[in-house]
This record gives C-alpha cells, structure tokens and sequence, in this order.
C-alpha cells in the first residue's frame, strides 16, 4: 500500500503540479493547493484515488495512462480507498481521516468525455471507484513512496 503520485493545484482550473513531497496542515489540507483551509464540508482537505481503477479507465478508452485526470491529490497502489471510509491511517508522518467516497462530479464527466462516451456515462463509471475524501489530522509531510497505514484504535 503505497504513494504512487502526488499533485496538487494552485487555483480552481489550474493545470496539476506534480510534487515529490507534499506538506501536510491539521484540518487545513495540503499547503499551497487550491482546497488548503477549505472549511465548506468534512473531506474538503484532501482527496485520494487508486492507480489501479485510473489504469482500467485509460484501457477501456484505448488511452495512455494518465495518473493526473482524475485531479486527485493522492494516487495510491495496492489498497481498496473505498474502505477507509470511517477509518484512521497513516502517509509519511501525518494521520488522516477517510470523510467519505469522492463520487464523481459533471466537471469530471465533462472533462473525460470522448466522441464514444459522453460525460454521463463517464460519471457513471467513475460512480464508487473515484476515490477517497479524507481529512488531515497532524501537520507533516508525505512522499511518492511512501507506505498507507490503516491504523488500529492501539495506533491512534
């Protein structure tokens, strides 16, 4: 269970930053990301999707892979995000809380669309693979490489 890729985006529209390492602020988000000190809803901090389910999207269109289109923060491998919903854990130095699923919105349909599948279907596909909205619990740092802990009640 591991970091694969790391970004993060200055303003609303504004093209991903791929970053090696990323800081981390309590209940604030990632510093310098368009979302950071967002107190609009819980899961606002920062989001998190599966490589895996990006990679399956990309060879169903016929695709390169794109690890960037979804505009996630945080793009793991080798762990199920959909059951960390409720749950602890633990990237580099900092706890998170996993708020809830970060369901596809029109914005993403819109944006993936192709003369074969129009924005609905691609929400529809994206419907509970597109990740995780969790919240930051302890200022620090993550980075590409480093392990996903869930944590135990022992762990917290």
């Amino acid at each position: 269970m591991t970091i694969e890729r790391l970004y993060l985006s200055p303003d609303h529209g504004a093209p991903l930053s791929g970053r090696r390492r990323l800081r981390l602020l309590a209940h604030q988000g990632i510093e310098g990301d368009r979302h950071c000190g967002g107190t609009d809803w819980p899961g606002q901090n920062l989001t998190l999707i599966e490589a895996e389910e990006i990679e399956a999207f990309c060879q169903l269109l016929g695709q390169p892979v794109d690890l960037a289109l979804s505009r996630r923060n945080i793009v793991t491998r080798d762990v199920r995000l959909n059951a960390l919903v409720g749950r602890h854990f633990r990237i580099g130095d900092c706890r998170l809380f996993g708020v809830e699923l970060c369901e596809p919105c029109g914005s993403l349909g819109r944006r993936l669309a192709t003369p074969d599948h129009d924005a609905a279907a691609i929400v529809r596909y994206w419907t509970g693979r597109g990740g995780l909205r969790a919240d930051v619990l302890n200022d620090g740092w993550i980075t590409v490489g480093d392990s996903l802990e869930i944590l135990t009640p022992a762990g917290l």
